[in-house]
């Protein structure tokens, strides 16, 4: 028998899955979370759940909002699941652990009633928003500024009563709260970007400026915006995955998540109007996130996007698979080594030797086979945040980034030329930068890709030999695909 999950289902739940450990009936509202997938759940829903486990927390509930129409299953499993889910960590060994989360304690569905969204985040009891809304979500271009312009951007500046995207949201009901004397919430990013907090208040205050001087400078002076850097490996949940772990678990649910037991969230501590206390359930709470920021997108981020494009195109499809083959392994402790973390030095909690090699084990757990076509998703976003500080500062410091090269010359080929080495097509996923990507294919040329400033940055005139080395490589992939190109890296260029 399958348990379902609701709220008079919790003190029944099959062996080996914790219930939440705190009363739900006695929880109300005080985070109001914007973009309720995967990653969220596993994060900062977890940290929440569990400092809910302390009745003085109890004010402390998300509620959790989605915006998009592609969330609308999504919408109707946590409807019909009163909020609740579960989650299931695997070590590295295949050991699982299986929660049910009870954070999320009330939730909306923009489409449905976007009324009741602004009212809700212009009710004072909500004290926090928070936003996993993706690395191109922020609508920052590359030249730091925001892109006015983006079609729900524009229908929510004419329409304020009734918008769709978040920063519609989120300057609406700051507007409301401004206009009642009410004071204002933080808005807090949960996204793997450098300094998220900082683009999320680049972009609120350019959105409300659109709209109001005053507003904008109300927003400017009362709202904060902490930087965060969180990490926790989360795969898409398909519905292969859901049965199998509804197998696992006895449960019938309709939105469990899978994930490593890795988790880490670092946060400064920038809330006026309050917080849970998260640091007594594993978060480090600092002055200054930017070190901690930079090291994990440099490593971590960065060396996903390292293995996506080339691993998928020799025919991998699963990460743990990837890394466990000898040369994408040398590849990636490579460029962990010698490319990235050459630029990083060893923080408070974070000892960069020991971190890097604990990447490559995340990577290896088979557990949560996590896909390599997530990493390729949206790699016009990713690649300029993920890699660019590295071809940067490699380059300004004459370092050869051979390998850097050749990930571009993949990324070019994964774009252009939409076929792996098999021969197998595939479908070309970039919901936040195609206005970046669609040149690479109109043109037809590799050049467009390393001429690009918005997607690698500028080129150093001086600095002729990583063009020479990314142009080899397209011609080599060409000729003779990733793996003989991969193991020829060196020679290819010397």
């Amino acid at each position: 028998m399958a348990f379902p999950l609701r709220n008079d289902s919790l003190d029944r739940l099959p062996q080996g899955v914790d219930a939440p450990p705190f009363d739900r009936t006695k929880v109300t509202a005080g985070i109001a979370h914007i973009g309720v997938g995967a990653f969220h759940r596993a994060h900062l829903a977890i940290y929440t759940h569990h400092t809910l486990s302390d009745p003085a927390m109890h004010t402390w509930g998300i509620l959790g909002i989605n915006l998009l129409e592609h969330d609308r299953p999504l919408a109707e499993a946590f409807k019909a699941q009163q909020g609740l889910y579960s989650v299931s960590e695997y070590d590295p060994r295949g050991e699982r652990k299986t929660h049910v989360v009870g954070a999320m304690v009330d939730y909306l569905y923009a489409p449905d009633d976007g009324t009741r969204v602004l009212d809700r985040l212009a009710d004072p009891a909500i004290r926090i928003v928070s936003l996993t809304i993706t690395e191109g979500g922020y609508l920052i271009d590359e030249h730091g500024t925001f892109r006015l312009d983006d079609e729900t951007v524009a229908y929510d500046l004419k329409h304020p009563d009734t918008p769709k995207g978040v920063f519609g949201f989120i300057v609406g009901a700051l507007e409301k709260r401004r206009a009642a004397g009410v004071d204002a919430f933080t808005v807090m990013s949960c996204d793997n970007l450098r300094h998220n907090g900082a683009q999320a208040k680049r972009a609120v205050l350019a959105f409300a400026k659109a709209r109001s001087d005053e507003l904008a400078d109300w927003i400017d002076r009362e709202v904060d915006f902490p930087n965060a850097m969180v990490d926790r490996i989360t795969p898409a949940t398909t519905s292969t995955v859901r049965d199998e772990l509804n197998a696992a678990t006895g449960l019938d649910d309709q939105a469990p998540v899978v994930c490593e037991d890795f988790i880490q969230w670092v946060l400064e501590d920038k809330f006026r109007h309050g917080r849970p206390s998260w640091e007594k359930h594993g978060v480090q709470i600092v002055d200054d996130v930017s070190p901690y920021e930079d090291a994990k997108i440099r490593l971590l981020n960065g060396s996903h996007q390292m293995l996506a494009y080339p691993a998928f195109l020799a025919g991998h499809r699963r990460v743990d698979i990837a890394v466990k083959d000898p040369l994408f392994n040398a590849y990636l402790t490579a460029f962990l080594d010698d490319d990235a973390g050459v630029w990083l030095k060893s923080l408070p909690g974070m000892d960069l030797g020991p971190y890097k090699k604990k990447l490559l084990d995340r990577f290896s757990n088979a557990s949560i086979a996590d896909q390599l076509d997530r990493l390729c998703l949206d790699g016009g976003s990713k690649i300029p945040g993920f890699l660019g500080p590295t071809i940067t500062a490699c380059l300004e410091e004459g370092r050869d980034a051979r390998r850097v090269a050749f990930l571009l010359a993949t990324f070019d080929r994964y774009v252009r030329v939409g076929k792996d080495d098999n021969g197998e097509t595939y479908p070309l996923r970039e919901p936040n930068a195609m206005r970046l990507v669609q040149p690479l294919i109109d043109s037809g040329s590799k050049d467009t890709l390393i001429e690009s400033v918005e997607l690698v940055g500028p080129l150093p005139a001086s600095d002729k030999r990583f063009r020479r080395q990314y142009d080899i490589y397209v011609e080599s992939l060409e000729k003779q695909g990733v793996r003989k190109t991969l193991e020829n890296l060196d020679s290819l260029v010397d």
